[in-house]
C-alpha cells in the first residue's frame, strides 16, 4: 500500500494541538467509499518496554464473509509521550509503517480509537484518514468526548453522540445485552454508513471482527495469529 509518510511529527503537545486544528477542517464526512467494498482493514496498536516501543498491527479481511487475507505487524520506536486527546502521535506512525507493508489494500480502515468524536474533532481515525486519503471509521470501547442517553439493550441499536451542540458519533449496541461501542466518522464517511459496517463486520462479539483481529495481532507480538489460524482451519 502506497503511504505519503510526513516529512515531519511534532514533539510537543502544543505543536500536535495545533496541527490538529489545522487538519480537522480538511475532514469529510460524506461517503466517498468503493462499491462494491472489497477488502475491509483493522488497526490497532499496543506497547512495549515501558512504552519505549509501539506494536501496530493491521489485518485485511475480505468483504463480506470477512476472512483474513493479509496482516502486518511492526514495532518501531515510539516518538511522541502519552498525551489524552493527543494519542493519534503516538500511535500513527507504527500504524503507517504496517499499513506500507500491506500486499492488499483495503478500502475503508476501521481504527481501535475515535474519529472525529474528539476534543478537537480529530481522533485517530480521522488523523489517519487523512494521512492515507482513505475512508476510515473509528470504533472505540471508551467514551473520550460528548453526552448520550441510555441505549436500548437490542442488537443494532444506537443513539446519537453529541457534544457542544455537534452530533460527533452514535452509541451502538453491536451485540445484544452487552456494552455498546462507540462509533465516529473518521474520513470519507457518513456516521450512518460508519454504523451500518460495525454492523456488517459484527459476528458473535462485542468487537467487529476488523478490530478483534488487530487487536489479537497487536497484543499477540506475533504476525502469526490471523492468517495462519485461518489457513490450518483453526477459529479465532
Amino acid at each position: 500500500m502506497q503511504i505519503q509518510f510526513p516529512k515531519s511529527w511534532p514533539t510537543t503537545p502544543a505543536e500536535a494541538i495545533a496541527l490538529q486544528q489545522t487538519l480537522a477542517p480538511q475532514v469529510v464526512l460524506e461517503d466517498r467509499i468503493p462499491n462494491p467494498i472489497r477488502y475491509v482493514a483493522g488497526v490497532d496498536a499496543g506497547f512495549e518496554d515501558e512504552g519505549e516501543t509501539t506494536r501496530a498491527a493491521v489485518v485485511v479481511l475480505s468483504f463480506p464473509d470477512l476472512t483474513p487475507v493479509d496482516e502486518v505487524l511492526v514495532r518501531q520506536p515510539t516518538v511522541f509521550p502519552y498525551v489524552p486527546g493527543l494519542l493519534s502521535f503516538r500511535e500513527v506512525p507504527a500504524v503507517l509503517a504496517a499499513l506500507a507493508q500491506l500486499k492488499t489494500e483495503p478500502d475503508v480502515i476501521l481504527c481501535d480509537g475515535q474519529g472525529i468524536a474528539h476534543p478537537r474533532r480529530l481522533g485517530i481515525a480521522s488523523h489517519l484518514g487523512l494521512l492515507c486519503d482513505r475512508p476510515t471509521v473509528g470504533v472505540a470501547k471508551s467514551r473520550l468526548v460528548g453526552t448520550h442517553i441510555e441505549v436500548p439493550s437490542d442488537k443494532g441499536t444506537w443513539v446519537p453522540l453529541t457534544d457542544r451542540g455537534d452530533r460527533i458519533g452514535a452509541v451502538l449496541r453491536n451485540r445484544a445485552n452487552t456494552k455498546p461501542l462507540y462509533i465516529s466518522p473518521g474520513h470519507y464517511t457518513s456516521l450512518e454508513t460508519a454504523i451500518d459496517l460495525v454492523l456488517q463486520c459484527s459476528t458473535k462479539y462485542r468487537l467487529p471482527e476488523t478490530t478483534r483481529y488487530a487487536d489479537r495481532l497487536a497484543s499477540s507480538g506475533t504476525a502469526r495469529s490471523a492468517l495462519e489460524n485461518v489457513q490450518q482451519g483453526r477459529l479465532f
